[in-house]
């Protein structure tokens, strides 16, 4: 099998699009972005409850927190292997299976009786439920060429967008009548939902004769052959690296917001909320006007951009170079930095899924674990100098913006340059 690389400077190919009966309606889109929203659904869920957890299993705080890196590692491995053998076996296989068990390790998390097992198995829950985010963004390059893909992620950002808001709530609210278990079974109840979900309406987007054949070896050169496609890995590191931003944002802003700059932590969810709508509006913004009108890799630009200033502003306010910055402007650039997100995440996937009409799955598992792993990789940073001062939040967001920059401008500058886009 050939690796779909792509010489440099060449434009995809695209497949004639689906016909309109395989197009995803409103089900498949709510049932695709619920399993986008997995990943923050465990991992956030789960973030109120991590005292819960330190005093029930009598374990020090870094252990337990190793109970979230052991999900998070989980759903970056997984997804290199799920993608894969999404492109061999088709779609629905894979992630039934994958769905399957990680409603088996989230149940069974629910039950530990030691942080050792509750590690193991959340390890286990992160790998499998990798399946609903890789094979997600496979269903939708399986369905969508171009415009149509593009709009599509902006629509599945409505849904899974609105994760991160909603799993603390639920996660906080579950621990005011039961203990850090009952947000397990809640979890796993949400899980065996999107796999019925899954069974019943999600028919299979990748016919067979469009599947991958062969073992390992060919898995890893189609892997090879993507990565040697310096556009595919422009946009891959631009948006995983915009993503590990959002990431740095999520593991600092609590602290942030509550401790530096006084804020309640009503006031802080609040600011958290704000945050996310302004994602999920611009995401929005994107889809239904952008989109179609103006070139992606002018959009993209246009949010990495805006990503760049406010982590500029945001450095210059935390070192004091502006004079003393309160909570208000503070508060004001990340706004700014997260509603930026909404023109880069959605983008970069529908640009780099564009390069690999017939590895969708392989070119899922690439983005998705790439963001998860620079995320994991750069967040522990914010926090490298204490909890007095915010400047490593900034300094990590600055360089995260300017890595996104530099990769975008000279991997994918042949093509933004011929394109006009």
């Amino acid at each position: 099998m050939t690796a779909p690389s792509l010489p440099q400077g060449a434009q995809p190919q695209t497949r004639p699009g689906p016909a309109p009966a395989r197009r995803a309606g409103f089900l498949a889109t709510l049932l695709l972005g619920g399993l986008t929203g997995l990943a923050p659904l465990s991992m956030d869920m789960y973030l109120p409850a991590l005292p819960g957890v330190t005093s029930s299993l009598a374990t020090p705080a870094a252990t337990a927190q190793l109970t979230l890196t052991a999900c998070l590692a989980g759903m970056a491995v997984g997804q290199l292997v799920i993608g894969p053998m999404s492109d061999k076996w088709g779609r629905r296989r894979p992630l039934l299976i994958g769905m399957s068990v990680y409603v088996l390790a989230t149940a069974i998390c629910a039950f530990a009786p030691s942080v050792e097992l509750l590690i193991a198995f959340r390890l286990v829950q992160g790998l499998a439920g990798a399946a609903g985010i890789v094979i997600a963004r496979a269903v939708v390059r399986d369905l969508h060429d171009g415009v149509a893909m593009a709009r599509f992620f902006s629509t599945l950002l409505l849904v899974s967008g609105a994760a991160p808001i909603i799993a603390p709530l639920i996660g906080g609210q579950v621990l005011r009548v039961t203990d850090w278990r009952g947000v397990f079974h809640v979890l796993t109840g949400i899980g065996l939902v999107l796999t019925l979900m899954v069974s019943k309406w999600l028919e299979e987007s990748l016919p067979p004769q469009r599947r991958q054949t062969g073992g390992i070896g060919p898995a890893l050169r189609t892997m090879g052959g993507l990565l040697a496609d310096r556009v595919f890995t422009g946009y891959m590191l631009a948006g995983g690296l915009a993503f590990a931003a959002l990431f740095a944002y999520i593991s600092a802003s609590p602290f942030v917001i509550q401790e530096i700059y006084g804020a309640s932590p009503q006031t802080f969810s609040l600011l958290f909320g704000l945050n996310s709508v302004g994602l999920i509006a611009v995401g929005q913004i994107n889809g239904k006007l952008l989109v179609g009108r103006v070139g992606p890799d002018k959009v993209l630009a246009t949010g990495l951009g805006l990503i760049v200033l406010s982590a500029v502003a945001l450095l210059l306010m935390t070192t004091g170079v502006l004079g003393e910055a309160g909570l208000l402007p503070v508060a004001a650039g990340l706004f700014v930095l997260m509603s930026a997100q909404g023109l880069v995440l959605p983008t970069t996937n529908a640009q780099a899924l564009m390069r690999t009409p017939d590895a969708a799955g392989t070119a899922s598992a690439l983005l998705g674990a790439s963001s998860f792993l620079i995320g994991a990789i750069t967040s522990p940073l914010v926090g490298i100098a204490g909890k007095d001062t915010a400047v490593p939040m900034s300094v990590v967001l600055v360089a995260c913006a300017l890595g996104a920059v530099i990769c975008f401008l000279a991997l994918c500058r042949c093509r933004f340059r011929n394109s006009g886009a």
